[in-house]
């Protein structure tokens, strides 16, 4: 955002004209009895009352003036008598402009039109703003100005607001159905000498003092699993992971996951517990199992599994047990351009969007927003999932899709060392010298080694849940603070201190504007 220099001198010299006087213009500790909204909804006559927000409107008639008073809560009217406030509260209230932070202290009335209002008798300054606020009924109209300065956006823009408390209330609901259950919310490491537990090109860094190279986390499956051969049989983890990968509407290179570990369960029970974190979270949050969607009425409580394997035999004639060169030849025919690779880069990178594209959004289900599990996918391309026990090509593993987005990954645990260690082993022989920064996670195996019992595991995008249940398509709408390009154009005012020198226009949105 830029603005003019007269409008930040003007601000400017009544910063000065402040501290002239003594004042404080960033304030200090203030009593705030209650926030705006509750006092609103439960209004007193006369009732005494002291609150802080932020001036949104200033509106000068002769010797009295109104202003809105916001905070995250709500708004309220304030009645000010010039007379009340003294000569020098007087000349600290000429001093205010849109956007300046303030306590008040009066009792609440209702005006002639029935609004409820504060009749100001004391008025303290908490913190002066030094530029102008967004343009008050529209807000910040640039899209990539609202994320990388949110803090505008959510001042300006109530709907954004909205977003982000329905965010914590989903995240809140998460994690009170799985602490009802009886599991154990843990922490673990964020940086890896290893990385490993999903597919995804890692941010890698250096410990000086270990002087060993680490990685961000791609995933913290691998360290869930260890703490299922530890003895506990319910744990989980709402976690910040990265892929050091593009930046599009529905990836951000920084992201939330919620997974979950269940002792003695399969992919079945996973199933199950998706379900009802989804239902419950949607119905807490928004009291409706019926989600507006884009074009869509997302209606959770109807939910379809198809089979991937069906899918692929059935569309394009492939078989679980056809080798990759098969799969590349057969697609193709049907106009899908695959790259040669392994076959769990082509799951990730290819075949995945395949099913984004094709399986998805081609059921009358999803056209009516039915979500979908996709089962019986195949073992090759599921490295960390257990072998389906009546055909060992297929794996017990699925992915949900909601809104033609993949919103959850789950799968029966792989829990025999042997097998996990050929698989892993070969996974990294396909990839040969493109991946260095790949190894045999050893402490994974040994683990494994030691016994971990029969599980289910379960991987929730919450970035993409709050999509689905707020109805937003890009998924910086709903990460307060979403990755960007560098902006070299941001600059403060006092890295230009000769600003301060100008003209003296009027501040439109200073005391006196019509609004």
């Amino acid at each position: 955002m830029t603005e003019s220099n007269d409008l930040l001198s003007e601000r400017r010299k009544k910063f000065e004209t402040l501290k002239s006087m003594g004042v404080d213009p960033f304030g200090g500790k203030f009593f705030k009895q209650a926030l705006i909204g509750p006092l609103v909804q439960g209004y007193e006559e006369h009732k005494k009352v002291s609150t802080a927000g932020r001036l949104s409107s200033i509106r000068v008639m002769g010797k009295t003036t109104f202003c809105d008073l916001k905070d995250e809560s709500g708004r309220i009217q304030l009645y000010v008598k010039h007379e009340h406030l003294g000569p020098e509260g007087l000349k600290v209230f000429e001093c205010l402009d849109l956007g300046d932070i303030i306590g008040v202290e009066g009792e609440l009335f209702k005006t002639k039109t029935g609004e409820i209002s504060i009749r100001a008798g004391k008025i303290t300054l908490l913190a002066k703003s030094l530029r102008p606020m967004p343009e008050k009924w529209h807000g910040l109209k640039d899209v990539e100005q609202r994320y990388r300065q949110r803090y505008l956006d959510l001042i300006s823009n109530d709907r954004a607001k909205d977003i982000f408390k329905k965010r914590a209330l989903v995240v809140r609901s998460v994690r009170r159905i799985l602490d009802e259950k009886g599991y154990l919310e843990v922490e673990t490491p964020m940086m890896h000498s290893i990385p490993g537990g999903a597919a995804g090109k890692p941010f890698k860094t250096h410990h000086e003092a270990l002087n060993m190279p680490l990685y961000l986390r791609v995933a913290p499956e691998l360290y869930l699993k260890k703490l299922l051969v530890g003895g506990f049989d319910k744990v989980y983890e709402i976690n910040k992971s990265f892929r050091n990968e593009g930046i599009s509407t529905r990836h951000n290179p920084e992201f939330t996951m919620l997974e979950v570990y269940t002792a003695y369960d399969d992919v079945n029970d996973v199933m199950n517990l998706t379900e009802e974190i989804i239902r419950k979270a949607a119905e807490e949050t928004l009291g409706s199992l019926k989600v507006p969607f884009g074009d869509k009425l997302i209606d959770l409580s109807e939910w379809k599994r198809v089979s991937f394997a069906k899918f692929m035999k059935d569309i394009f004639g492939i078989n679980p047990e056809d080798p990759e060169e098969v799969w590349i030849e057969k697609m193709g025919r049907k106009g899908h351009k695959i790259e040669s690779g392994n076959g769990r880069e082509i799951s990730r990178t290819q075949l995945i969007n395949i099913v984004g594209e094709l399986v998805e959004p081609g059921t009358s289900e999803s056209k009516k927003g039915t979500p979908i599990f996709v089962t019986d996918y195949f073992t090759e391309l599921c490295p960390l999932a257990k072998k389906n026990k009546n055909n060992p090509f297929l794996s017990d593993r699925f992915e949900l899709y909601i809104g033609g987005m993949e919103i959850a990954n789950g799968y029966s645990e792989l829990n025999d060392p042997i097998d996990q260690r050929e698989r892993l082993v070969r996974e990294l022989k396909e990839k040969g010298k493109e991946s260095t920064f790949e190894a045999l996670d050893e402490d994974f195996i040994l683990a494994l080694e030691h016994g971990m019992p029969p599980a289910g595991g379960l991987g929730i995008g919450i970035d993409r849940l709050v999509m689905i249940l707020t109805g937003q398509s890009s998924i910086r709408e709903v990460i307060l603070f979403p990755q960007m390009k560098e902006d070299r154009h941001s600059e403060s005012f006092d890295r230009h201190p000769e600003r301060s020198e100008g003209s003296q226009k009027r501040d439109p949105s200073s005391q006196g504007s019509s609004g």
